[in-house]
C-alpha cells in the first residue's frame, strides 16, 4: 500500500532581523559574528512561539481539506513552550479537530522534524495523519548560532489517499554524536567545536546513512532532482552530496539568507519548498542529523498538479517586514528584561477549569450559529443575539477562525501595557456575520484604519510569568495574500 505526501504548507514569521544590525552591536565583543552579518533572519513577534507557528503551518496545509477524518497530529519541536503538557494538545484544539485523535510531541534532537515525519507517515497506514514541525530557536545574544537560526514551521498531511509524494524507501542510523546539547534547566545549548562536528559528524554519518538508505531501493544518487540537508556549515550539503552522487543542481537552497535555520524544522522547511516547484516523476531525498541520521525518500506523482494555491514557504517569506532593532529582538526573545512599568504587574493566572469548560471557544475560536434564524456571534451562548427573535437553545457549533472580516472600529492604546506598543484592538465583522472584540497584531499605524480586511491567527494573549503559563487566544491580522501557485514559486 503506497503511504505519502497529501497535502503540505508552512510558517514563516512576517519580522525579518536584518542581521548587520546585530553584526554591528555584537561583532566588537565576538569578531565571528561578521562572518553573518549580511542577509536577514526570521523573527518571531512577541506573541508568536513553536505552538502558534505550527498552528498556522497546519492551517496553510489543510487549506480545502476536510480536518474530519484526521486520526492523528504529531508536533516536532525542540522549543516546546510547555515541558509538561501536551503542545500537540494545543495545536489540536486550535484546529478545531476532533476529540479522538491520536496526539504526540517528539523533541530532544534536531532531527526531531524528520523523525516525526517517519513515525506519522507509518502511522498514516491506519488513517489521514498530520504532521508538523516547529521551531523557534533560543540562543545566546552575541553568538554565531543567533545569525544563523531563524524562527519558522512546516506542516503535511500524510495519508495513503491522492498522495502527491509518495515514500519510496528511508533509513535511519542513531549514534550518540554529541554537537550540541542543552542540559536540563539551562537556558542555552553548549556547542562543541566546528570541524569536529563537520568532519566527523555530518562528513561520515550523512554518507554511512545514504550507503545503507539507496541499498533499499532500486535507484541512484543521481536519479534524484532534489537533495534536502539542513546544515550550519556553508557549502557542506552541497559537498557531501557530490561525494554521493547527487547532481549538484539537485542540492536545495537552505534560504540561510533570506530565513536562518529553523532548527528540527528546517529539512521540512526545505521539503515544504521543493514541494512548490517539484514536477511529477522527480525523486527528493530529505536528511535528518542529530544523534543519528534520517533518509527519506519520496517520488512526486501526478496528483501534485491538482494542489491549489498556498502561503508554503514561498509566499510567507514575501509577506516581510524589516526589523532593525536589535534590542527589540532580544527582547521579544526574553533575552533582556526592559522596566515594564506598574500597569504591566496585573494578575494573569489563568482559571483551567474555565479554559477546560471553554476551550472550543478560546483555542479554537468556535462561536455558534442560530438553527432557526442563521444568526453568527461569539461567543456561542445559550440565547441568540438576534435582536428580532431571541430563541433559546438553538446554538450550533460554528468554527469562526477561517472567515474573512474586515475592521469595524479600532484603537492604539499607548497606556496599556504591552511587549510592543502601542495596543492596537478593536472590534471587527466577519463577512458572514457575527462580530469579536479583538486585539490586532502584525500591525502598524500606517496600515489601520475601518474596513480593513483582516484574518483571525491564533497568538500568545498573555504570559503568567509567575507559574510560567503562556496563554492563548485568536488575534486579528491583515489580510495579506501570501498564496503562491505551485510551480511559480522558488
Amino acid at each position: 500500500m503506497a503511504i505519502g505526501i497529501v497535502s503540505f504548507g508552512g510558517y514563516v514569521p512576517r519580522l525579518r532581523l536584518q542581521r548587520a544590525t546585530a553584526e554591528a552591536a555584537t561583532s566588537w565583543f565576538n569578531s565571528a559574528v561578521k562572518a553573518h552579518g549580511r542577509g536577514e533572519r526570521a523573527m518571531a513577534n512577541w506573541d508568536e512561539d513553536a505552538v502558534t507557528m505550527a498552528v498556522e503551518a497546519s492551517r496553510d496545509c489543510l487549506t480545502g481539506i476536510d480536518r474530519g477524518g484526521l486520526r492523528g497530529l504529531y508536533l516536532a519541536s525542540t522549543t516546546f513552550p510547555f515541558l509538561d503538557r501536551q503542545n500537540a494538545v494545543i495545536v489540536k484544539e486550535a484546529l478545531n479537530l476532533d476529540d479522538g485523535l491520536a496526539t504526540m510531541d517528539i523533541t530532544g534532537s534536531q532531527r526531531a522534524g524528520t523523525s516525526a515525519l517517519r513515525a506519522a507517515l507509518a502511522a498514516a497506514a491506519n488513517g489521514p495523519v498530520l504532521c508538523v514541525a516547529s521551531e523557534h530557536p533560543h540562543n545566546r545574544p552575541g553568538s554565531e548560532a543567533e545569525l544563523q537560526q531563524g524562527d519558522g514551521a512546516a506542516a503535511f498531511l500524510l495519508g495513503t489517499d491522492g498522495i502527491i509524494a509518495e515514500l519510496v524507501g528511508s533509513h535511519s542510523i542513531a549514534v550518540d554524536f554529541i554537537d550540541h546539547y542543552r542540559g536540563a534547566g539551562r537556558e542555552f545549548d553548549y556547542t562543541w567545536e566546528s570541524r569536529w562536528i563537520r568532519e566527523e559528524g555530518y562528513g561520515k554519518l550523512v554518507p554511512q546513512a545514504l550507503k545503507a538508505a539507496f541499498a533499499t531501493v532500486g535507484f541512484k544518487p543521481a536519479d534524484l532532482a532534489h537533495f534536502i540537508m539542513a546544515c550550519p556549515f556553508k557549502g557542506l550539503s552541497a559537498q557531501i552530496a557530490k561525494r554521493a552522487g547527487f547532481a549538484e543542481t539537485a542540492v536545495r537552497d537552505n534560504l540561510g539568507a533570506v530565513m536562518g535555520e529553523a532548527g528540527s524544522a528546517h529539512p521540512l522547511v526545505m521539503l515544504a519548498q521543493a514541494l512548490e516547484v517539484a514536477k511529477p516523476g522527480e525523486r527528493i531525498a530529505v536528511i535528518g542529523f542529530g544523534q543519528g541520521v534520517d533518509v527519506l525518500f519520496f517520488q512526486v506523482t501526478e496528483e501534485i498538479e491538482k494542489l491549489g494555491p498556498r502561503g508554503a514557504i514561498s509566499g510567507w517569506l514575501k509577506r516581510r517586514a524589516e526589523e532593525r532593532n536589535y534590542t527589540k529582538f532580544l527582547w521579544f526573545n526574553k533575552l533582556i528584561d526592559l522596566d515594564r512599568g506598574i500597569r504591566s504587574e496585573a494578575e494573569q493566572q489563568t482559571a483551567l477549569t474555565n479554559l477546560y469548560r471553554n476551550r472550543k471557544s478560546i483555542l479554537g475560536l468556535v462561536g455558534g450559529r442560530c438553527t432557526k434564524t442563521g444568526t453568527i456571534q461569539f461567543p456561542k451562548t445559550p440565547v441568540s443575539v438576534n435582536q428580532n427573535d431571541w430563541s433559546v437553545g438553538t446554538q450550533e457549533d460554528y468554527p469562526m477562525a477561517d472567515l474573512s472580516c474586515r475592521v469595524m472600529s479600532f484603537t492604539a492604546d499607548s497606556l496599556a501595557y504591552s511587549p510592543d506598543p502601542p495596543v492596537y484592538f478593536g472590534t471587527v465583522l466577519f463577512d458572514e456575520g457575527g462580530r469579536i472584540t479583538a486585539d490586532f497584531t502584525d500591525v502598524d499605524q500606517a496600515s489601520m484604519e475601518v474596513g480593513v480586511k483582516m484574518r483571525m491567527v491564533f497568538r500568545i494573549k498573555a504570559v503568567d510569568d509567575r507559574r510560567g503559563f503562556t496563554k492563548y487566544f485568536w488575534k486579528a491580522a491583515p489580510a495579506v495574500d501570501v498564496a503562491v501557485t505551485r510551480g511559480a514559486a522558488g
